[in-house]
This record gives structure tokens, sequence and C-alpha cells, in this order.
């Protein structure tokens, strides 16, 4: 039975895990303090009305390393939240761009974090368009921390909400799962190993948008599984829809390399954070096609359905194993990779 969490003593880094600890935290101060109808919808962004219905959505980027196999910590700003807002089912067409720079840093790794913000801003198709850059003196920051807000429009297909999530759902993934936390953690000091995985970080509104165009309705939620990973995104929708899901380990699609790094650091790749995929719950009648239509974008050549939405055990996650077992799949309790966006 769910119990009702004492409030920490103070603000541990599992917090910002994604998992269960970041939910409490969440629930207890923020969701209650700043109740409203946008906010309990839980999305990464919201669609409120000013005039036309606006999109927006803002995340902070505190990664480290800040240079890393497949990216770093600029382009990171960006498709994280042009992914933000496209999970909303929104079209994203401005960001505002905020550093917080540490004394001592680099100028020629500043000038090369702009280069690459430039760069995916231009392949997501936005605009940066305000902004905000203060230093802090050396020793109070860690090189540099970035905030982005994206603002956009709604599809006029889309209708991306929660209580939209029904039993025979299936769910997708536009692409193999953990790189990017492995490629992080393969970067860490004193956790290096030979490897040549990379960061999956990329922009996924170009490919919502198209899913959007050809299938809206059918479309019914969106997540991008970042921290917290695959598993915490499905207990979200487990615990908010009070149905269960099912998910097939057979099915999961992952790349031997990343698979091998996670089975020799003891970490299991449903937790590890993404930054280059999407999970779509979409209407089972139309789960077929729209997969097959994924598969034939450049950002979803290695889609799959890896599970579906089930009326069975009700507010939990059940994983069949590749040996015809079943084991719950638990919220992130703690912090297994602290710092990776």
């Amino acid at each position: 039975m769910y119990t009702k969490p004492k409030l920490p003593e103070s603000i541990q880094l599992a917090h910002g895990s994604g998992g269960l600890m970041t939910r409490e935290l969440l629930d207890e101060i923020v969701f209650t303090t700043f109740k409203n109808p946008f906010l309990e919808q839980k999305h990464d962004g919201a669609i409120v009305p000013l005039g036309s219905p606006v999109v927006i959505s803002t995340d902070s980027f505190v990664v480290s390393p800040i240079f890393f196999r497949g990216g770093n910590i600029g382009e990171l700003a960006v498709n994280g939240t042009v992914n933000d807002v496209a999970m909303c089912g929104g079209i994203p067409r401005f960001l505002s761009l905020s550093f917080i720079i540490e004394e001592g840093l680099p100028t020629t790794e500043f000038l090369e974090i702009v280069r690459s913000i430039k760069r995916a801003a231009d392949d997501s198709g936005v605009l940066i368009v305000t902004g905000d850059t203060k230093v802090v003196e050396s020793g109070k920051g860690d090189k540099i921390f970035i905030n982005t807000t994206g603002i956009g429009s709604p599809h006029p297909k889309a209708n991306i909400a929660m209580e939209r999530v029904v039993s025979g759902d299936q769910i997708l993934v536009s692409g193999p799962i953990a790189a990017h936390g492995m490629a992080i953690l393969s970067e860490r000091e004193g956790l290096e190993f030979e490897s040549e995985i990379q960061s999956d970080t990329t922009n996924l509104n170009h490919l919502v948008h198209d899913m959007l165009n050809a299938f809206g309705p059918a479309i019914h939620l969106l997540r991008d599984p970042t921290r917290g990973g695959v598993s915490g995104v499905c207990s979200e929708i487990a615990q908010d829809s009070n149905l269960g899901v099912l998910l097939r380990e057979t099915d999961c699609p992952i790349d031997p390399q990343v698979s091998a790094a996670c089975e020799i650091l003891g970490l299991d790749p449903l937790y590890v954070a993404n930054e280059g995929i999407l999970c779509a719950i979409v209407e089972g009648a139309s789960a077929e096609a729209i997969l097959d239509f994924m598969k034939g974008h450049p950002k979803g050549a290695q889609a799959a359905c890896i599970g579906s939405i089930v009326g069975d055990h009700p507010g939990k996650v059940v994983m069949e194993s590749s040996i015809g077992g079943k084991r719950i799949v638990t919220p992130l309790i703690g912090e297994q990779l602290p710092r990776i966006c």
C-alpha cells in the first residue's frame, strides 16, 4: 500500500534521478505549491491560452562532463527542450538561452558549445530569440550550466494526454535505449572503458510532426525517456492511468556495446537515460502502421514495439523476460547516474 512520503531534511542527488524520489519531491512540494490545471497534466511542457494556444517548456542542463562522445552540453540543451515541446504535440518555434559560466572556462570551449547550439537549432528549425549570460567565481560552478525555454504552437492533429491511454494501446520506442547514459558514464573519471558508445542526443520534433500528420488521433501519449529511462516513463504511465504496463525484454532494442557495458557495470538499461528516442503510446489497431512509418523515418529507423497497456496489475510495470518469466519493474528510487543531462 502506498503511504505518503515524509519530506526529506535536504535535497539529495537522487531527487534529480527521474525516479520515485523525484516524483515524491514534485508531488509533495512543487505540484502542491503551484497547483493549476496546466501543471496537473504533468507533461514536459504545457499548452496555454494566449489568444491562440502556445506550447512552452523549460529545462536546465548540468551534464558532467560537458563534452562527451556524440555531443556536448550545448546541443543537448537545444535537443532536450525541442523534444519536450514536441512530446506535448507541439511544433517548436523559438528558444530562449541562458548561460551560467564558471570563471576560467576556456573561451575555445565556450565557442565550440555556442557553435554546436547554432547547428542544433538550425537542424531543429528553431530560432534563439532571447537569453542571458552570468559568470560565477571559480569554484562556484562546474564549467557551464545552460537553461533553455522552448515556445511553439500545437500541432493541429495532436491530442496528447494521459487520460487517452487505454488498455490495448501499444508502446513504441523510436530507437535503441540507454545509449546516452552509458556514453556519459564512459567519460567519467575512474569509470572509463574502451568503447565506441555514442550519446543518442538528437531532435525528435520532425519525427513527431510527421507522425502526427499521418496518424494524429491514433497517438495517445508521447514521452522522451530521459532521466529514469524507459522504466521511469512506463512507471509514470502505469501510476497515472491506473492501468498496467507489460514490457517484453526480447523486443527492447539495445546496441550490443551498450548492453555489454550495462552488464559489466551492473546497470539495468531500462533505467538508463536517453536523449534521442521517444516512447509513443498508440492505438492498438494502428500500431503496426505507425511502427512501419517510424522505421521509414531517419529518426526512427530502429523503432520497435516493446509492450502494451493492459488491464491487469494496475499501477505496475511487468517485464516478460527472454526466458519466459516475469518480473516487476519498480520505479527508480535512488540515483543511478547523476548529472547526465
